[in-house]
């Protein structure tokens, strides 16, 4: 049998494991043209949560009973299409499935010498994708500057904050423990961390960390820590709007300070996004980002939780900060 996790009930607030169900199917026949799939990795991301509510968005909400999908590193395992051989291993947004039917349209073919294969999910993925695209198309860095960036210890956020490290910023990030704050210093060459759990005036702690002021905010987070930072931004500063997690889970829309009234008095720019909307730049950024990684100046922090049956713990487990750096499912 197959086993699968489809989508049970929209979750209300923080989602719940009762909000998910493993199922068992009948293993997928190989007709002509196609390939199976074995599932080797799985990314569990925040903004999934938005696609298990049935709100409008950019991409169409889960559907009820059907399987959740997000990137999947996977392995042919059986082929009848010429374009794919039994041992390739491939990525793309697949269905949470051990294994699956697929044509071979729009899947990648990766490089087995690059390990572990669990990066083309992350650092040279969309996560990488996204840091890379998000800071230079929109936060613009120049050398000098200061960058703030909020869910610092995350996927996104510790390549963000590396990625200004080359470029010549100050960078300062923003996370839920002393242990994060540490590694944020030490693995990834912050120059400082703040620890938004035990800082009682975070505004404070902004200007102390970011004495010439914020140019450049890279926000993941939204809500009060965005609030402190907006306070700190400097003339022409730029916020890059990437993620909003403190409030995924709310049930009502939150209210906060009006950010009118600053964004004119410091003539700055707030811009959100999606990796998509800088598809253009893929090919730079994929490149960019592996040679960085070849020459040592872009490492990675993977938090791996082993087994198919765990997906939807991991999954949660997003909400708690139970991640430093990428979260990923091993198979």
């Amino acid at each position: 049998m197959n086993k699968t996790i489809i989508l049970k009930s929209r979750p209300e607030g923080t989602p719940q494991l009762s909000d998910f169900e493993l199922t068992d199917e009948k293993m997928p026949e190989v007709m002509q043209g196609e390939i199976l799939l074995k599932t080797k990795y799985v990314s569990v991301d925040p903004y999934l949560r938005g696609r298990m509510s049935n709100a409008d968005s950019y991409v169409p909400p889960f559907e009820l009973n059907k399987p959740i999908s997000s990137g999947i590193v996977a392995e042919v395992v059986e082929s009848k299409n010429d374009k794919f051989k039994k041992g390739d291993f491939v990525s793309d947004r697949l269905d949470w499935k051990e294994y699956q039917i697929s044509t071979g349209k729009d899947l990648q073919k990766l490089d087995p010498s690059i390990q572990p294969l669990s990066v083309y999910l992350g650092v040279v993925g969309m996560t990488g994708m996204t840091a890379y695209t998000g800071l230079t198309q929109i936060g613009k860095p120049k050398a000098g500057e200061t960058i703030v960036v909020s869910g610092a210890a995350g996927a996104v956020g510790s390549i963000v904050g590396q990625i200004g490290k080359i470029l010549g910023c100050h960078v300062v990030g923003i996370a839920g423990s002393d242990e994060k704050v540490e590694m944020l210093k030490s693995k990834f060459g912050f120059d400082a961390g703040i620890n938004y759990y035990t800082t009682k005036d975070m505004n404070k702690a902004i200007a102390e960390t970011c004495p010439k002021g914020v140019d450049i905010y890279f926000d993941n987070v939204g809500g009060p820590i965005s609030d402190a930072v907006h306070r700190n931004i400097n003339q022409f500063g730029r916020i890059v709007v990437c993620g909003a997690i403190s409030m995924y889970n709310a049930t009502e829309m939150p209210t906060g300070p009006r950010v009118e009234g600053f964004l004119i008095k410091r003539s700055a720019l707030m811009q959100g996004f999606i990796v998509s909307d800088f598809v253009d730049k893929f090919p730079e950024g994929a490149k960019q980002l592996g040679q960085w990684l070849k020459e040592g100046k872009l490492t990675y922090e993977e938090t791996v939780i082993e087994g198919f049956d765990a997906i939807p713990e991991a999954f949660i487990g997003l909400f708690t900060g139970k991640n430093k750096g990428k979260m990923i499912v091993k198979v």
